[in-house]
């Protein structure tokens, strides 16, 4: 089993983007031959010209919600902030906290919208395990309509502390994001223009669409001492049965599945689970780390993930550890941004 210090990497904190590139399309592309071991540099609107006519691109198409909250404590005054997760089917809501000092079950918070106003007011109603709560709007407010008064987008924490600005309302959603329930963004998708993904579009036998809503998880670290005892958070996904059956009809064909994200290669793993990519609805907690078998992936685009991240271990599981760690080098060698809004790498 590899040591888990063999995904961690320096990174000089200037090199962290806290801005997306001018145009979505603007980016640079670190190009990884995989089994020719080159490593080559090239820009994002030079994709199609890299894809043949039998591949078949595959997105996620979730969609960002306003999930980061802002708000006062009724009872104290006091500070709050929260983080949407998830919604049931009887109105009642899933928040990650934050304040000081402790909160108890049936506290107020009156929520402030983005100009600085007090607006709605949320009633917490149970902590949960883990530490997340049980909260309810207040006047029978539904979430979404809540969550589009008050909330804010929710960056991550390395991007300006986690505070917006108006760009970001745009920018940290694809083009082509349809489906609500995310609360971070399928980064690789962001430098996807309407103009490049027309292009590419034309380039290629399809372009197919899957839903991962991806989770405050995935940003987490792997801190166990192996990667077995490591408890990968769990998302949802969907691959409908029609649109896996085209896929395995295009690559019997000979085409390649390309996977824009590392959300995209997840559902595609998960629904190959049994050895054939079938329809799947669900959640998946499914781990990619070396040697990890791809079953129905080809190629993939991808941002550049955090250091002992699961994220960098499936991509070290797809090209392999030391090619990966090479192509880091390289990009911060070569002054490429990293993380959400930076440049994407195509292993291919």
């Amino acid at each position: 089993m590899s040591e888990l210090a063999d995904y961690d990497y320096e990174l000089p904190p200037e090199l962290i983007a806290q801005e997306p590139s001018k145009d979505r399309a603007g980016a640079r592309l670190l190009v990884v031959n995989i089994k020719e071991g080159r490593i080559e540099h090239a820009d994002v609107a030079d994709l199609p010209d890299m894809l043949l006519p039998d591949d078949v691109m595959v997105v996620n198409n979730t969609r960002v919600v306003a999930a980061r909250l802002v708000g006062q404590r009724v009872s104290t005054g006091g500070k709050w902030q929260g983080l949407f997760l998830e919604r049931d089917g009887d109105g009642l809501g899933k928040l990650l906290s934050k304040t000081r000092g402790k909160l108890h079950p049936g506290e107020v918070i009156r929520l402030i919208d983005t100009e600085g106003r007090p607006g709605r007011e949320v009633v917490m109603v149970a902590k949960l395990d883990g530490g997340a709560w049980v909260v309810r709007p207040r006047e029978g407010r539904d979430w979404e309509e809540l969550l589009s008064e008050h909330g804010r987008v929710p960056l991550p924490p390395y991007i300006r502390s986690g505070e917006m600005v108006d760009l970001d309302k745009e920018r940290y959603q694809t083009v082509y994001a349809a489906t609500p329930g995310a609360v971070a963004a399928p980064t690789a998708g962001l430098h996807f223009s309407d103009a490049l993904l027309k292009e590419t579009r034309a380039k290629v036998r399809a372009v197919e669409s899957v839903t991962l809503h991806v989770g405050i998880g995935t940003f987490r670290p792997v801190s166990t001492d192996t990667f077995d005892e490591h408890e990968m958070h769990s998302e949802w996904c969907e691959i409908t049965p029609e649109c896996a059956n085209r896929l395995t009809a295009y690559r019997e064909n000979g085409g390649r599945i390309f996977a824009v994200g590392t959300t995209s290669v997840r559902v595609l793993e998960t629904a190959s689970r049994t050895g054939s990519l079938d329809g799947f609805c669900g959640n998946t907690d499914l781990f990619i780390y070396p040697p990890y078998e791809f079953k129905s992936v080809d190629m993939m685009m991808t941002n550049f993930h955090l250091p002992k991240s699961t994220l960098l271990l499936l991509v070290s599981a797809f090209a392999g550890k030391e090619l990966v760690r090479e192509a880091y080098a390289k990009a911060v060698e070569n002054r490429y941004r990293f993380y959400s809004y930076g440049d994407a790498m195509l292993l291919v």
